[in-house]
């Protein structure tokens, strides 16, 4: 075993020779490995829900049923005239009917298609900043049987599955991390037990506890980050992979969870965070145990 003579330049090797310290590198790249795929899950699926909030916020269907044809049609034209009317309303448009018909097909069959099939009327409307309770007013004005449907009521459980999917990947990262740090606990308390016979001899040279805690911490510092970016590395592979199949999907709720920019530069921020973590839980373990026991 080496080491300074000097009390002011304590040996940077110090810990080289242990085991569980290279053992360190690679438990941090597997820590950082979980660690990035749950954010990388929690930050897409915090995107997907935002996104599917601006989509569904003020997203209305009026349906008006009605068996004679002529009365349907000249109600939806009606509908169309007095919901653009409405205050808030940026755009009330029928659907068609024949892409109806063509959505029916699997479970109707060509009975679907057929023009003496009654088929209700629908017509969707987009809200910014309006009462919802004025549409339905004027939507009954014309056709007190007709439906209003709120495209946020069907897809609230889709967004409750979301949102749950979002704090849950929030909270594996958070274990992950409380386990790193006791990783970081006992990797330290052990160096200090592997070579607890150079630490009283460099406090008999005159080095003090926080020089040598400062050489466990640069240690295990080095070992984390140089970990944490191997196991990011791979991860973020994994990521990009992942998203570039599900591009290919064409769905356009999945491309929703497909992370951004800034999604990427703060899974990049992750390596750094878990070395500055594990850095001063050593420091503080080190010097704790110091106190206790030197």
């Amino acid at each position: 075993m080496r080491f300074s003579l000097n009390p002011n330049a304590p040996d940077k090797r110090l810990l080289d020779e242990s085991r569980r310290t290279r053992a360190m590198t690679w438990i941090m790249a597997i820590m950082l490995f979980l660690t990035v795929l749950a954010g990388a899950l929690g930050l897409g699926m915090f995107t997907a829900t935002a996104q599917l909030d601006r989509q569904l916020a003020g997203r209305l269907t009026v349906q008006i049923v009605e068996p004679n044809t002529q009365i349907r049609d000249s109600q939806a034209a009606a509908m169309v005239a007095a919901l653009a009317r409405v205050p808030g309303v940026t755009r009330a448009t029928e659907a068609d009917r024949a892409r109806l018909a063509e959505l029916l097909k699997p479970w109707l069959g060509d009975a679907g298609l057929d023009p003496d099939l009654p088929m209700p009327a629908m017509i969707d409307v987009e809200m910014r900043g309006g009462d919802v309770g004025a549409v339905e007013r004027a939507a009954r004005a014309i056709d007190p049987n007709a439906r209003i449907d709120r495209h946020a009521q069907w897809l609230a459980p889709v967004r409750s599955f979301m949102s749950t999917m979002s704090w849950f990947a929030v909270g594996l990262m958070l274990l992950i991390a409380a386990a790193t740090a006791t990783v970081v606990l006992l990797a330290a308390r052990a160096g200090l037990d592997t070579h607890r016979d150079t630490i009283e001899v460099l406090h008999m040279l005159g080095s003090t506890d926080l020089q040598i805690a400062r050489l466990f911490q640069r240690r295990i510092a080095f070992d984390t980050l140089a970990g944490g970016l191997l196991g990011s590395g791979a991860a973020l592979g994994v990521v990009w992979f992942l998203q570039s199949r599900m591009g290919a999907l064409g769905s356009e709720m999945l491309s929703g969870v497909a992370l951004q920019q800034r999604d990427w530069f703060l899974l990049l921020l992750l390596p750094i965070g878990f070395a500055l973590l594990a850095t001063f839980a050593a420091r503080i373990s080190v010097l704790r145990a110091l106190a206790k026991t030197l």
